[in-house]
């Protein structure tokens, strides 16, 4: 059966069917549509979770099933409406405050109006409001975007003109409209926060959309008054038609702020209105864009000019990016200067970051900014329910810097309809929703695992540059002070010898060394104090938090490493760093911060690495240390 013949047959059955059927039906049909799509009731929770969030998850519950039913409703009614006689629509409709009294104006003392709606339910009753009054509509044309289908869209055209009011297509541009006020009539238009690359970035309920600023541009243009009609639904069938003035500064931009402003507090304060709005409808997608996740991107921005007129310090962080982090320190510290550069291309985000417990005081310590953190469950019974439930939180995007199949499962559980990660040749992360794929042709030992980083997030569109300075580096200590960091966590050939930490620490008696590493580096530790009696060395191995060992490293003149977190995190806080590297790779794990780095490697060790670090001579590193503490004393 053709298209047009089968919704005109179902609007003709709709029309005559008894309204207490129709009512099962609906409700019947909004609670399937809520349950049965699960998509769709993630897209509900996910919007009312931000535009209400001191709302429990039940009320929202409540909201997004009621929604679904006046959806619902206002399909049947838009498809029987055209079959209905004027007297059955009397039945439906009736005026509410401001509809005579704008008609009685308009009557009286014309002038150029523009009436605005908003994405409510039973939008079709607006068309209909000559059928509740005696007085003239006058001069009357509703903005509309065609049917692709000619046929349906010429049926719907002529149900919709058939009370005096005509629609302006979109496609042949607004000429008409124009003339319309420039004759002090009423031009009506549905008021968008999707409108694309066209519109205009703004905030509703302080989360960035794009909408459209044709009500301001025409107000603007035409000195037009504003209004806005809504359909108040008082029972099924049972609508009031009621408009309502915006005051507004005349501006095309204040146009847009005073309507979005008007929008928020009429569905907060009005329940029945917050009901009707079609909550399963993705107003805030523009921004999501994958290609352009990492940036505000549109034809035009009034964040600004918004941030100004509401007297914020900084745009509402309303979209929720969740980040994984890395499970080494090391790289902890080398993502920090690329989640900075996220968090000043995306001023809205909200960040929470998902990692290992302490790691949240080196992302503090690194100059991150960030909202909320997550720290990892223990490995047990509820640590897949743990993710689960952070499903509750609605994340938008879900940014993985981690390569594990393990990882990829914690973001799939938050259900973020966005998951971001980095695929290496040869593996596969189906449980990504968009992915980087490293070029195969790219030898990874020569490239920085920063710049893999930086490569991904890029191609998710972070543009700019990426500032990799220190975090407020220290002034220099009063006296020469040298941390050590002997140990490694996860790799002993990475460790130089203790015998050779011992022969540097004789080489400079008259310095003050600090020794740091974990409670299982302090056999290592214990071992270099013990080779050095009568030296000035404090052993701090095992005996700080994060927090502490950061503040120590701050103290230190210079810090000579082997490749560790903690190399990294001095340079993170700005502190020189004389590193060693012997069979790891320091083109790929070399320090990123812009603070001074010497890297040292064993004679004959390839740029890459590949070398016993024990060939590293203490003579080598005694060297490289009075390059940055000067000359050694007299008779030394």
């Amino acid at each position: 059966m053709p298209l047009l013949l089968l919704i005109q047959s179902l609007g003709w059955i709709l029309a005559r069917a008894p309204e207490g059927l129709l009512r099962v039906v609906a409700a019947g049909l909004g609670t399937a549509l809520h349950v049965g799509l699960p998509r769709r009731r993630r897209l509900l929770r996910s919007n009312l979770s931000h535009a209400f969030p001191e709302l429990s998850p039940a009320a929202r519950d409540a909201i997004a099933r009621e929604s679904c039913r006046r959806l619902v409703e206002t399909g049947m009614l838009s498809l029987a409406s055209p079959f209905h006689s004027p007297d059955r629509l009397r039945r439906i409709l009736c005026a509410g405050p401001g509809l005579e009294d704008m008609l009685r104006e308009r009557r009286d003392h014309p002038r150029p109006t523009v009436l605005v709606s908003a994405h409510l339910a039973y939008w079709e009753a607006q068309t209909w409001m000559a059928v509740l009054t005696d007085l003239p509509l006058g001069d009357f044309g509703v903005i509309y975007r065609p049917l692709d289908h000619a046929g349906l869209n010429n049926f719907v055209r002529r149900a919709r003109e058939r009370f005096g009011m005509r629609l302006l297509s979109r496609k042949a541009g607004f000429a008409e409209a124009a003339r319309i006020l420039r004759h002090r009539g009423c031009v009506g238009i549905l008021f968008d926060q999707n409108a694309g690359m066209q519109g205009a970035l703004t905030t509703l309920f302080g989360r960035v959309c794009s909408t459209t600023e044709l009500p301001g541009i025409l107000a603007e243009k035409f000195g037009a008054e504003v209004r806005v009609i809504t359909a108040h639904r008082r029972d099924f069938w049972r609508v009031e038609l009621r408009i309502a003035p915006v005051p507004h500064d005349g501006t095309a931009a204040g146009v847009v702020f005073a309507l979005n402003r008007w929008l928020e507090e009429a569905l907060t304060a009005d329940t029945g209105l917050r009901d009707s709005w079609l909550w399963s409808h993705d107003r805030w997608r523009h921004q999501d864009r994958p290609t352009a996740r990492f940036r505000l991107e549109s034809r035009r921005s009034l964040l600004a000019e918004e941030q100004r007129a509401r007297g914020w310090s900084h745009l509402p962080r309303r979209t929720r990016l969740f980040v994984r982090l890395p499970n080494w320190l090391g790289d902890v510290v080398m993502a920090l200067p690329l989640l900075r550069a996220v968090r000043a291309a995306r001023p809205d985000m909200e960040f929470t970051l998902v990692g290992k417990g302490p790691f949240r005081e080196v992302c503090e310590l690194g100059g991150l900014e960030f909202e909320h953190y997550v720290p990892l469950p223990p490995r047990g019974i509820g640590y897949w329910g743990h993710f689960r439930a952070l499903a509750g939180r609605s994340p938008d995007t879900y940014l993985l810097l981690t390569q594990s199949l393990r990882g990829d499962l914690e973001a799939r559980l938050t259900a973020a309809p966005q998951r971001f990660g980095l695929v290496r040749p040869g593996h596969r992360r189906p449980l990504l929703t968009h992915a980087y794929r490293r070029p195969a042709n790219l030898d990874p030992r020569s490239q920085h695992q920063f710049a893999e980083w930086e490569a991904m997030l890029r191609h998710f569109g972070l543009e700019g540059s990426v500032d990799r300075r220190p975090v407020a580096p220290p002034p220099p200590p009063p006296s020469p002070t040298v941390g050590l960091i002997c140990g490694s966590e996860n790799h002993p050939a990475k460790r130089w010898p203790v015998e050779h930490w011992s022969a540097l620490i004789h080489r400079f008696p008259g310095i003050a060394f600090v020794l740091f590493g974990t409670l299982g580096d302090r056999s290592i530790t214990d071992t270099i104090v013990a080779a050095c009696p009568g030296a000035r060395v404090e052993n701090l191995a095992g005996r700080t938090t994060l927090r502490e060992f950061g503040a120590r490293l701050r103290g230190c003149t210079v810090l000579v490493s082997n490749d560790t977190g903690g190399m990294h995190l001095a340079n993170a806080l700005g502190v020189p760093v004389i590193a060693l590297f012997g069979p790891t790779n320091p083109v790929r794990t070399a320090p990123v911060f812009s603070a001074v780095v010497e890297i040292l490697q064993p004679p004959g060790c390839p740029p890459t690495g590949g070398a016993r670090l024990e060939d590293l001579a203490p003579e080598s590193v005694a060297a490289a240390l009075r390059r940055h503490l000067g000359p050694p004393p007299t008779g030394v």
